[in-house]
């Protein structure tokens, strides 16, 4: 972590240090995501092959406890289901809540407790979640200690991030959520890589194991920096304005934003199908062999998060030259951005499907490169307008509703993906293309409207 002298006044006056520029709480708030994100991914990378090949053959599966009734309750919904597809439904279940409850953690902040009590909370439960995978017997038990722990920390801890910024620092603050969100990249890069060499070598729960080691980590980061956080926060909401709903002109906001979070879902779609139908559409269609070596399907799955890492400081440096001028029309612009890169990194798929039936391996590389920036445009902006416009008293509940649009683009591509076996592979990327050009098309449509209601957000506490 490099810590550097800055001349701009810092929020404590006996500590000028920031980190690249920015406010120095953004390190320990970064690192604690990047520490994890690392766990997460490097959980959910085992999980659905541990459930198959493991956990559920018989032997196993009776240890688990709960297990029996949770199947016949899913089989009872959905069907009887092969091992496999139980085990992409459990997966697919546990994902889609991840992506839910941090809007009922935000809530819980927002009404009862503060957010970075939320944050302890969330990192304790997550930290005690990954420990009891280390275990056949707790396996459902850790997946709701994990669930219930992202809730509380995932969407409080993105709040903090926002409330490190002045009202009017728009470009400040998306500065700070990109640099931040490559603390989440680098954990899905290293998670699976760390994680899964120690379930290679030494079974599926020293894999487990490591994933709960570092999430006491990032808990350790987090509470080493909670003074600072503290101290450099910039939205402290008095305890009259916690249970005080939004005036009528805050909800003409509140509206307006919740737009954009769904202006965002098409893009959202066009982006995560790389983790899923994409991954077999390159094992089935692409030549993988580059340069004498056959690159493993696997590593694809780092691309983009490479690619989202590196591409940050160029980015940087392009939104610093704009000045500090920037409003909320120049944000959506950014989320209009990222879909129509998004639509682009689509097109090249379906295009590459169209002139050959064996796929140079140089089509998914462009493909998921340009989802890596695609995702860096998109999301680190509307994070910062979320926590820059929402009311302060619902403002962690908001950012918890802006996740909530994941949860909603992953259900629909597990729907989207059905169709890939009934149409070319072409017309299927093609179709995402689509897809992600609507969210293009309704940022540009929409932009002038919105930032004129956005416009009259509120003003902080100081």
């Amino acid at each position: 972590m490099k810590i550097a002298n800055d001349c701009r006044p810092a929020t404590n006056n006996l500590d000028t240090r920031t980190f690249f520029g920015e406010p120095r709480a953004l390190a320990y708030l970064a690192f604690t995501e990047a520490w994890e994100r690392f766990s997460y991914y490097g959980m959910t990378a085992l999980l659905v092959l541990y459930m198959s090949e493991a956990l559920l053959l018989p032997g196993h599966v009776e240890r688990v406890v709960g297990f029996a009734a949770t199947r016949v309750a899913l089989e009872s919904i959905l069907g009887p289901m092969t091992l496999v597809a139980l085990s992409s439904m459990i997966f697919g279940i546990y994902t889609g809540l991840v992506y839910a409850t941090p809007l009922l953690g935000g809530w819980i902040a927002d009404r009862w407790i503060s957010r970075r009590s939320a944050v302890v909370a969330g990192s304790v439960i997550m930290t005690a979640g990954h420990f009891a995978m280390a275990f056949d017997a707790s396996f459902l038990l850790a997946l709701l200690l994990l669930v219930i722990g992202c809730g509380l920390l995932k969407g409080n801890i993105s709040t903090q991030v926002g409330g490190l910024y002045a009202q009017g620092d728009s470009q400040g603050r998306t500065r700070g959520f990109a640099i931040f969100s490559t603390g989440i990249n680098v954990g899905a890069v290293a998670g699976p890589l760390a994680c899964g060499l120690l379930a290679e070598l030494y079974g599926w729960h020293a894999g487990f194991g490591l994933a709960g080691v570092l999430m006491l980590l990032g808990l350790v980061t987090y509470l080493a920096g909670y003074r600072i956080i503290a101290a450099a926060a910039k939205d402290q909401i008095p305890a009259a304005e916690k249970s005080a709903e939004p005036a009528r002109g805050q909800r003409s906001i509140v509206i307006a934003l919740l737009a954009v979070m769904a202006i965002t879902i098409f893009q959202s779609i066009a982006y995560y199908q790389c983790g899923d139908i994409a991954l077999i559409w390159i094992n089935r269609d692409v030549d993988l062999n580059l340069l004498g070596f056959r690159v493993p399907v696997a590593w694809f799955n780092s691309i983009d998060s490479l690619v989202s890492i590196f591409s940050v400081p160029a980015l940087l440096y392009l939104w610093r030259r704009k000045g500090p001028r920037q409003d909320e029309s120049d944000e959506i612009s950014k989320i209009g951005t990222g879909a129509w890169i998004a639509c682009a990194a689509n097109l090249v798929l379906a295009s590459a499907c169209l002139f050959s039936k064996r796929v140079s391996v140089l089509a998914p590389i462009l493909y998921l490169v340009l989802l890596g920036i695609s995702l860096i445009y998109y999301w680190p902006t509307l994070l910062a307008l979320t926590s820059r416009v929402a009311p302060p008293a619902i403002r962690a509940t908001m950012m918890g509703v802006a996740f909530l649009t994941q949860a909603v683009a992953n259900l629909i591509i597990g729907g989207l993906g059905g169709l890939f076996e009934r149409m070319s592979a072409a017309d299927f990327w093609t179709l995402h293309a689509a897809i992600a050009a609507v969210g293009g098309i309704l940022a540009s449509i929409g932009a002038k409207r919105l930032s004129s209601a956005l416009r009259g957000g509120p003003s902080s506490p100081t």
